[in-house]
């Protein structure tokens, strides 16, 4: 039965990268120590582990981020409630929750049969609808940021642009775009800013700040690796 296991682990493993495994192992690595060292919570433990998990499975196109995203999701939520950043508390609760089960049910419908049955069919954005997204997070990101400073949040507007990018993110996610990428990196540069605030006023969920700085490395590779997956889907050199 061990063996089988076994077996079924390297199978899963065939696919994946040398930098895929090894930045997976150096984050979960300093992870566990920083851990130790700033004794953080098991939950924010947890919650780390299993986002850098589920972002890299996105970055490969693997339909089964969303089973450790929904993890994520709840527990990060409830790290960011007691940060004060109820816009985050917001976007997870209400909107990422529900979505990772939309999230499974589109991506399975566009499952890249040529594939494994994990793998996913990616697309792009035209220009006209570049410009529609664009305009909206701009919106979005003003209106929000208002919202939350008359709700007394942390940072408000850097709450603010980490919210609405994501939601528009988590939305041309679910359609599969290789954009997605761009908003997700943005996305992470604020969310490392956010969290280093919270340590600098004497907070200490450093896993949260691993977290963000795992996920910003991936989104870059993210957006190379769908580039390249785009290319090859679409016959293109």
């Amino acid at each position: 039965m061990e063996d089988k296991k076994m077996n079924l682990f390297k199978t899963y493993l065939n696919d994946w990268t040398l930098f895929e495994k090894v930045w997976l192992l150096i984050f979960t690595l300093i992870n566990l120590y920083l851990f130790f060292v700033w004794q953080d919570t098991i939950i924010g433990l947890i919650t780390s582990l299993t986002g850098m998990i589920c972002v890299v499975l996105v970055a490969k196109g693997k339909i089964s981020n969303y089973y450790f995203g929904i993890i994520n999701v709840i527990l990060y939520a409830y790290i960011a409630y007691n940060s004060r950043y109820y816009g985050e508390v917001m976007l997870n609760v209400f909107y990422f929750l529900p979505v990772q089960f939309v999230g499974i049910y589109y991506w399975v419908k566009h499952r890249d049969k040529d594939k494994s049955k994990d793998d996913v069919k990616v697309s792009n954005l035209t220009f006209k609808e570049k410009i529609l997204w664009g305009f909206l997070s701009f919106v979005g990101v003003l209106v929000y940021g208002f919202i939350l400073r008359i709700l007394g949040g942390n940072l408000p507007f850097v709450d603010s642009i980490s919210t609405v990018l994501s939601i528009i993110a988590m939305v041309l996610m679910i359609k599969r775009v290789t954009e997605q990428w761009i908003l997700w990196i943005v996305v992470d540069i604020v969310s490392v800013y956010m969290w280093f605030y919270v340590l600098f006023q004497g907070g200490n969920d450093v896993s949260m700040l691993v977290m963000w700085s795992a996920y910003l490395v991936n989104a870059i590779y993210g957006y190379y690796n769908w580039k390249k997956m785009e290319n090859k889907q679409h016959g293109k050199k």
